[in-house]
């Protein structure tokens, strides 16, 4: 019963305290951005006198461009000094103070139609203490309009009727129902659906927690789109001792990364009639039966939101799936199952498999209904050998049968570079040489060899890839023959079996960086992304394939963009029209780094860039709009999704 006067006192000193942390969390950003640019002018000062240094990073934001595939202008990433942790410090600054949940009561209690919302919890044997605290977690939401519908599936344990009895006697917005005989989660879940009456549903596991604002935001979200569907937030992991990691910051709705693994998970909450119309959750899929759901859900729906804030804490313990795959091993099996039982009701010829040392992660390959020619374009200018080696790994190895290759040179000099081109024309009718003899334009080259291509299929290539899988072919032509996709791209690696490509990420550098680059070439990556086939706004031109139908479409590469960011420009316009662009892990090539233009390093070139860097901001808003495939949480400094603490 504090004074009015008190409880004023009080949330001055929270707020002070708020802007406390954030000026501590301030002067570190400044620390480490210091310290990032001396250690990049260290490492061009030292790529002067290294021997064999392919490249030098000159003291400036930007970075240098690869002539054909775009470019970066990501900074190194600063080191971490071992007692720092970049969760602890994000939540610092992005949790809620008492004065913002008084806000949030105040916003709710404006709201000329709150939503009801239902939280279905299914409980079985669960520890006491942690029941406790998930009951108690829906009780302390600053939105008050929530029904708690729990079914007990018959638990062993005695006290935990006791303990559900008290809470329902306690607060009439708990219903509980006791099952007979334990029926396992789905079950359990549509008994308790079944005491529902809320607009939406929203499932809580029986050890897991909800921030007190989860509901709150949900139905913001609800209020300012009637007609959404479906919600799901960012979580983390909650510990014994109420600490909080690993925090999971999701991208947008990607349907293809939804189809290799399961990321919208928590905390997911369903319009209750959709959910009704689709039956419910289905026994048969236990241990995935969210997955299941959510997949027959999106089949009748594209109204979905995604909260980019932690909602939802999973709690980490030896039983517990947040712990392991392993605590619950049937769950693999299961999701398995169910994404091959959405193909089948898709009507989409593919099979899905899981990746045995990537639990959780899943590989759909579809049947190629035609196999079509691909065009598989190659521009280049001298460089014989890095065409032989190209050349001779796209017919040494591929095993997609149907397709021409046109080495577009632009200006070729060289002598023995001619012969290899002559080589390769005479050893194999599927190569044609076409002279381009303009001014280097990388979008211009391209334009000009599709309208000399023949194929359904367009594969622009760099003329320094090497082929790695034998059938990287055929997995590109899957999905390019998908009419919901727009541009396919593949994994590249460095010669030392690091990562080149494997997606582009907007945003980065204020316009574009390559997902994890620089990582070890086997690494799962932020939460299995590296190993998952997943939707990118973007992937390089180094190794895209789109199809003709589409390319013409759009208006292929934009010609004023002649060396740098063309192949965002053009993905980020396939994206525009409606498509989605795709990266495909289990297509691996090497990538040498393309020298043919040389580096940024002239006063022309800078310009140049310059120019074609504001080009890409003023059209796509790179440096403000968020990026839909990656998330506001993770940063756009660097190329490693470490958490964005600025």
């Amino acid at each position: 019963n504090k004074s009015p006067k008190l409880a004023e006192q009080l949330r001055q000193l929270q707020g002070g305290r708020n802007v406390l942390r954030a000026a501590i969390h301030k002067y570190h950003v400044v620390e480490r951005s210091k310290f990032a640019r001396l250690r990049a002018v260290w490492r061009s000062f030292k790529g002067l006198f290294t021997e064999g240094s392919t490249r030098v990073v000159l003291p400036s934001p930007l970075e240098e461009v690869n002539a054909v595939s775009g470019g970066t202008n990501a900074r190194p990433t600063p080191p971490l000094a071992a007692d720092q942790d970049p969760y602890q410090r994000w939540l610092e600054t992005h949790s809620p103070s008492e004065i913002d949940f008084d806000a949030m009561r105040k916003a709710a209690r404006r709201l000329a139609r709150p939503p009801l919302i239902s939280v279905i919890m299914p409980v079985y044997d669960a520890p006491e203490q942690y029941l406790r605290a998930a009951i108690d977690s829906v009780r302390d939401q600053v939105y008050p309009h929530w029904e708690l519908c729990i079914a007990d599936d018959n638990s062993s344990n005695g006290r935990l009727r006791e303990v559900l009895a008290a809470y329902a006697a306690k607060d009439l917005r708990i219903k509980v129902v006791y099952r007979q005989e334990n029926g396992h989660i789905s079950r359990a879940s549509n008994s308790a659906l079944a005491l529902a009456t809320g607009e939406f549903v929203g499932f809580l596991d029986h050890d897991d927690v909800l921030t007190r604002d989860a509901l709150y935001e949900v139905a913001m979200v609800a209020d300012r789109h009637p007609d959404t569907d479906m919600v799901y937030s960012d979580e983390d992991k909650i510990h014994h001792d109420g600490r909080l990691s690993d925090p999971f910051f999701k991208p947008d709705w990607c349907p293809d990364s939804f189809l290799s693994r399961m990321y919208t998970c928590h905390f997911g909450v369903y319009r209750r009639s959709l959910v009704e119309a689709v039956g419910r959750l289905r026994p048969d899929f236990d241990g995935s039966q969210d997955y299941d759901l959510v997949l027959r859900l999106t089949e009748h729906t594209t109204r979905i939101h995604h909260i980019s804030k932690v909602l939802y804490h999973w709690r980490a313990h030896s039983v517990s799936t947040a712990h392991g795959t392993s605590a619950k091993p049937y769950s693999g099996v299961a999701a398995e199952r169910a994404l091959n039982d959405a193909l089948i009701r898709r009507g989409e010829a593919g099979v899905a498999s899981s990746l045995p040392d990537c639990p959780g992660t899943y590989v759909v390959r579809y049947q190629i209904k035609l196999p079509d020619l691909v065009s598989v374009i190659v521009p280049t200018r001298d460089h014989g050998e890095d065409v032989d080696r190209c050349l001779t790994s796209i017919f040494a190895k591929t095993t997609y049968e149907n397709f021409e290759v046109l080495l577009l040179d632009n200006g070729t000099t060289d002598p023995e570079s001619l012969a290899t081109f002559e080589k390769w024309a005479s050893k194999d009718a599927r190569v044609r040489v076409v002279r381009y003899d303009e001014p280097f334009n990388f979008s211009r080259i391209n334009n000009y060899a599709v309208a000399q291509s023949c194929g359904s299929y367009l594969l622009f290539l760099n003329n320094d890839t090497e082929v790695i899988t034998s059938d990287w072919m055929e997995a590109m032509v899957e999905y390019a023959q998908r009419s919901s996709i727009g541009a396919v791209g593949a994994l590249l690696l460095y010669p030392d079996g690091s990562i080149q490509h494997a997606g582009v990420v907007t945003g980065i550098g204020g316009v574009a960086g390559h997902s994890h680059k620089r990582f070890p070439g086997d690494a799962f990556g932020y939460f299995s992304t590296l190993r998952a086939i997943n939707n990118y706004s973007a992937v390089t031109g180094a190794c895209m394939m789109v199809r003709r139908s589409v390319f013409e479409e759009v208006g292929g590469f934009d010609e004023t963009l002649a060396v740098a960011f063309n192949d965002v420009d053009f993905c980020l316009k396939l994206q525009a029209a409606g498509y989605r662009n795709v990266y495909l892990p289990h297509a691996k090539l090497y990538h040498y780094e393309s020298r043919n233009r040389g580096h940024e390093t002239t006063p022309e070139k800078q310009e140049r860039f310059g120019r074609e860097t504001r080009t890409m901001i003023e059209r796509w808003k790179t440096n403000v709009e968020p990026d839909p495939c990656y998330s506001p949480n993770l940063t756009l400094e660097h190329e490693n999704f470490a958490i964005r603490l600025q």
